[in-house]
């Protein structure tokens, strides 16, 4: 049986935050552990890439048997490198790309994926919207390995060909990029 891997970023700047989202309040820990612990509920492994205050989330995560770190020296390039640097960490099967910024997806969207994995790039879908983590076939790796730097997920994914699968999770759209985002969230939990 094949490994079950997610590559989950976790190297941004966070920004329009203004204060560094991975480590803010989430439950009984925070942002960042609560999407590593979803993806973990199904996956074997998470390779987590790393960036910006990459020092602090080696010390977190870096005993962690089942997290795998890839630090993103070029994080200021934008995501594209960061799911570059986190590809050549892969094995050659299926992976999950998630963002680590996405603390309330279930554990269930990876199972509900994994069971629909053929050639194509699998898009979770909820209320007719498009989600994360998506789940990307063996050649998606080779193809972002091989990619120039102005080439975005989004484009290589409708290049190789996609389909959407039904989910029932609507936390699939609930990524924070900002202080009123976080706050909604809260609050839906």
């Amino acid at each position: 049986m094949s490994e079950k891997v997610c590559l989950m970023l976790a190297a941004g700047l966070s920004s329009r935050m203004g204060q560094w989202k991975m480590m803010l309040p989430w439950g009984e820990g925070t942002v960042l552990d609560s999407a590593l612990a979803a993806a973990l509920s199904f996956c074997d492994r998470v390779v987590l890439v790393t960036g910006f205050r990459g020092a602090e989330l080696n010390w977190r995560y870096g005993d962690h048997g089942r997290i795998t770190l890839c630090h993103n020296e070029d994080f200021t390039e934008g995501m594209f490198s960061s799911i570059r640097c986190g590809a050549a960490a892969l094995g050659g099967g299926h992976f999950f790309l998630a963002l680590g910024d996405m603390p309330a997806v279930s554990g269930a969207v990876y199972r509900t994926l994994w069971q629909q994995r053929d050639a194509t790039c699998l898009i979770p879908e909820y209320a007719q919207g498009k989600g994360h983590p998506v789940l990307l076939p063996p050649a998606m790796r080779d193809a972002v390995l091989v990619a120039d730097n102005q080439t975005s997920m989004k484009t290589l994914i409708a290049c190789h060909g996609q389909r959407r699968v039904l989910v029932s999770d609507g936390a699939i759209h609930w990524d924070m990029d900002t202080p009123e985002q976080y706050q909604q969230l809260l609050r839906r939990r």
